[in-house]
């Protein structure tokens, strides 16, 4: 039996025996002794194999990478100037009795300490991938996560309910994933995009307080920060505002911060969704970047240069600058190659290309300048840009001029682009640290042009700032919502609303989206029929998991805290899901498939 795991074993254990259970993660043969690295979840320590020990050296001598072995031996002190300050059994090695391998291993078909890995290399043998000291790290740290999140949240009453995976398909937002029905042919039902509506009929049943940590599914595109699959920590509760709501949820991260990593959250800054994308170009903004925007479309609707007087001069369009200190210093700012990599890296958001002005001497005006495009704007303009951006000599003025959205996608990547970059962090426009943020006062809808439609920004659950009820029917784009997001350097990690609770506010929200009382009894029937019985006000919000875990890792992606990821394609590289599957499965299901060529191969 293990008397303790190798990672913990330390100098407390002096000249103590030991049990200890684990992988060889190195083997070393130093002149006729054997040492070997065993590892286990808690970490390394150094196994020494003495030939006086012959049957024990024997079993060492056939010993490679990855066997799972067992180890019966003494702990002693390691020789001086031989020690290990990274590992907490850095100070001591077991001196090895007996030796018994558990398992033999293959070779594996990369080394566990390689940090340059492909992901195809790393998803499709997970397990082993798994094995890498990095990845038990993330995962012991999102399990801290979600244990702390749980502490927290039945400290304050919060019940832990369980909500259905088969559901009713909604259709209001991503596309849902569709399990068919065997007995009930031609009917489907839905995994939930989240327990929205059912967490909601929890508050009209009376449980007050709900949370839930609970697999979501949406099949939408995918990024780095999005899985078909993810873990929601989903909370909700009745007869509080948005204010209070936030409160107890900000309570809540900074204690998980606190008690899962030792980190003290700083204040909570709180912006607008209209600030935001004033000052940033984004509704999740990344605060650790020292970049804002300047507003000139004013400024810029009598110029010459139709680039900018169009949009500026357009409803719907915009013109903002983006100063970017020292870039256009002579020496160490931006060279051209890199404006121009810029230029090509904002048309992936739409945007046509990118105008820049350097600032050689700001106090010449016009002639202080350096850009193709100065001769077109007229002196009282660029004199207003000076004095609007504030640019000093050896800065770089980018510009963006277009439809708001795409300005504000474009110039927004760009911001957090050049502020990570080399450059950015060498000339103080990155402060690494934690930056969390309030994101408030969404707008309830958004226009679709191509559509000609509104459509719900969180969803059509969310409800109006009070007074805005009546906006609904006039003017919806100028209608506010109680709605809120939780943003860390520039990730949303959680986001959330007061809802509706009355059965005739529902309603104007369905008719502003286009969706007929019938459609509605439809779709939402059951939960139209519950706001009729006395329904309390209530709020939300729900995080990520997967998004928090990832920001506390410091990973570059949520699939580096997931066990068992899907790859940005949704394919599961380990087992090979999806698959096909055979006919007679399919014929139970009612389910024809339209491409032959798969029938023919899943017969």
């Amino acid at each position: 039996m293990r008397t303790t795991y190798c990672g913990q074993v330390s100098d407390t254990l002096l000249d103590q025996t030991v049990t200890l259970m684990g992988w060889a993660h190195r083997r070393r043969d130093h002149g006729g002794v054997i040492f070997i690295d065993l590892r286990d979840r808690e970490g390394l320590v150094q196994v020494v194999c003495d030939p006086d020990r012959a049957e024990m050296f024997k079993t060492a001598e056939d010993v490679r990478n990855e066997f799972c072995l067992q180890v019966v031996g003494r702990v002693r002190a390691r020789p001086a100037g031989t020690e290990n300050a990274a590992l907490t059994s850095g100070r001591v090695e077991v001196l090895c009795h007996e030796l018994v391998v558990l398992n033999a291993s293959v070779t594996p078909p990369f080394p566990l300490d390689d940090e340059n890995l492909s992901e195809t290399t790393r998803l499709t043998h997970r397990v082993l991938d798994l094995r890498r000291p990095e990845m038990q790290k993330n995962l012991r740290l999102r399990y801290r996560v979600a244990i702390e999140v749980r502490k927290f949240l039945d400290e304050l009453g919060f019940i832990d309910i369980e909500t259905p995976m088969l559901t009713k398909s909604t259709p209001e937002g991503a596309r849902d994933y569709l399990v068919p029905s065997r007995v009930h042919d031609g009917h489907f039902f839905a995994l939930p995009q989240s327990p929205q509506l059912f967490k909601q009929l929890l508050m009209v049943a009376g449980f007050d307080r709900y949370y839930q940590i609970v697999k979501c599914f949406r099949d939408e595109d995918l990024r780095a920060d999005r899985q078909p699959e993810f873990t929601q920590i989903d909370i909700e509760t009745s007869f509080l505002g948005e204010e209070e709501i936030r409160a107890i949820t900000e309570a809540m991260i900074r204690t998980v911060f606190r008690k899962a990593m030792g980190v003290e959250l700083p204040v909570y800054a709180q912006l607008t969704y209209a600030q935001a994308m004033h000052q940033y170009g984004s509704d999740k903004p990344d605060l650790r970047v020292k970049l804002e925007f300047t507003e000139l479309t004013e400024v810029m609707k009598d110029v010459d240069f139709k680039v900018f007087s169009g949009p500026a001069t357009t409803p719907g369009g915009r013109v903002a600058a983006l100063r970017v200190p020292g870039g256009g210093d002579a020496q160490g700012g931006l060279s051209r190659g890199e404006i121009d990599a810029y230029v090509e890296f904002v048309k992936i958001y739409g945007a046509k290309g990118l105008a820049w002005i350097k600032v050689n001497d700001a106090a010449k005006g016009r002639d202080g300048l350096q850009s193709p495009i100065v001769k077109n704007l007229h002196d009282a303009a660029l004199a207003e840009l000076i004095a609007r951006t504030g640019a000093c000599n050896g800065d770089l003025i980018f510009f963006g001029a277009d439809r708001a959205k795409i300005v504000n996608d474009a110039l927004g990547a760009l911001r957090v682009k050049i502020g990570h970059s080399e450059f950015g962090r060498n000339h103080g426009l990155f402060n690494d640290v934690w930056a969390p943020l309030w994101v408030v006062d969404f707008p309830m809808f958004e226009h679709d042009d191509a559509a000609g439609r509104w459509n719900a920004v969180h969803h059509p659950f969310t409800a109006p700032k009070d007074g805005h009820e009546d906006l609904m029917d006039t003017n919806p784009g100028a209608c506010i919502a109680k709605a809120y997001d939780m943003v860390l350097n520039g990730w949303e990690i959680g986001g959330g609303s007061v809802r509706i609770h009355r059965a005739d506010v529902q309603s104007k929200v369905f008719t502003a989206l286009h969706i007929s009382p019938e459609d509605a009894q439809l779709k939402f029937g059951f939960l139209l029929d519950a706001l009729q019985y006395g329904a309390p006000p209530h709020g939300g919000l729900a995080f990520g998991l997967d998004r928090i875990a990832t920001l506390m890792a410091g990973a570059e992606s949520i699939r580096d805290v997931i066990a068992f990821p899907k790859t940005q394609r949704a394919q599961c590289l380990l087992t090979g899901a999806p698959s096909l599957v055979e006919e007679g499965q399919l014929r139970e299901l009612h389910i024809r498939l339209r491409n032959s060529a798969q029938a023919t191969s899943s017969a």
